[in-house]
């Protein structure tokens, strides 16, 4: 584990606009050590190891894709056509290893063919404003269909899902029946925007495809897991709550290593002290809870290590909070990072 690190994407504080702290990428050798700060010009949202090539890091910030080819301890600016665009999530193709799709606020997805060196930006997609938000619309999640290369669906923060079928050359909504499952009185909620009781539903965070179910692809909303079978023009509730106390549904990835085990980050909302990371082996049918820690913040995602299954990590939104385990949740150590710094978005391990 010598090249192997934990990587941690550091943004803005919300709702503590005169808060202080650091931004940036912070990384560790997953092994044990201190906590290097190798990016601190920029906010990250999200930060992504290459999946055949771990000394390939990524850190999507608020201007763009950033990159470093020494395992993380260095970074450049990616060549990238637009200034000051948010990217919160990266996806390779599971056909070409070369091939690379970047979401982005306000809503737009980036394609790299070159293994995210330079990139341009694909159709614009036509996404329908349902709700407003103190933001713009963010593609915060892309997911592609295992054995369909081109298949993507993407998870909306505000906005609700979508989905292509030709690579991102055009786009299909996909919000109308997570707006229709809002007339449920437990699927009501509206936080900014007092007239839509389905802000909550179309408050996307993230979606995954297990390959033991290549065509339902999960959705994590604010008000819990949804899944949908018939390309998301309708979508079925997965009632989370029979396992969780907590809903607030943050974070959900497909283990790269099992094609039924899924994990899902589920808090009590944006802004909490609580929550815990759930872990389903068959697909989604049931779910158990994973960690034995108690988090200080919402629970912001979920780093799966790229090749070792055992190792999964933890971040959790204040406090600069990282748990992790080296023997597939048997055990947990803390290993937050010292001294103020602002939120936590994303954390990966390679």
């Amino acid at each position: 584990m010598s090249q192997s690190h934990i990587h941690v994407g550091v943004a803005g504080y919300v709702g503590r606009p005169d808060a202080v702290g650091a931004v940036g990428v912070f990384r560790r050798p997953c092994a044990g050590g201190a906590w290097q700060h190798v990016l601190d010009s920029h906010e990250v949202h999200t930060v992504f190891v290459y999946p055949d090539e771990p000394s390939l890091v990524f850190a999507g910030s608020n201007d763009g894709v950033w990159f470093s080819g020494d395992y993380g301890a260095t970074y450049e600016r990616a060549r990238f056509p637009d200034d000051n665009m948010q990217i919160w999530c990266f996806l390779v193709s599971e056909a070409d290893p070369d091939l690379m799709y970047a979401g982005a606020s306000p809503l737009a997805v980036y394609r790299s063919q070159d293994r995210g060196r330079s990139w341009s930006e694909l159709a614009e997609p036509d996404i329908p404003e349902r709700c407003a938000g103190p933001f713009n619309p963010r593609v915060m999640r892309l997911a592609e269909t295992p054995g369909k290369p081109g298949e993507l669906y993407a998870a909306l923060e505000i906005a609700g899902a979508m989905r292509t079928t030709d690579g991102g050359e055009s786009w299909q909504d996909l919000g109308d029946d997570l707006v229709r499952l809002s007339d449920e009185p437990h699927l009501r909620s509206a936080i900014v925007q007092q007239d839509t009781q389905a802000e909550g539903m179309l408050d996307g965070h993230a979606i995954a495809i297990c390959a033991a179910k290549p065509d339902t692809p999960i959705i994590a909303v604010r008000m819990g897991l949804f899944s949908t079978g018939n390309g998301g023009s309708t979508w079925a509730d997965m009632d989370i709550r029979r396992f969780s106390p907590t809903t607030y549904g943050r974070d959900i990835k497909a283990s790269p290593h099992d094609p039924a085990t899924l994990y899902s980050a589920l808090s009590v909302a944006a802004a909490s002290h609580d929550g815990g990371v759930y872990r389903s082996t068959d697909a989604g049918e049931s779910w158990q809870r994973f960690d034995k820690v108690q988090v200080n913040g919402t629970i912001m995602n979920i780093g799966l290590h790229t090749s070792d299954p055992n190792q999964v990590y933890i971040g959790a939104r204040y406090d600069g909070e990282i748990f992790g385990t080296h023997d597939g949740g048997e055990s947990w150590e803390a290993m937050s990072i010292p001294g103020p710094i602002k939120d936590i978005y994303a954390v990966a391990a390679g």
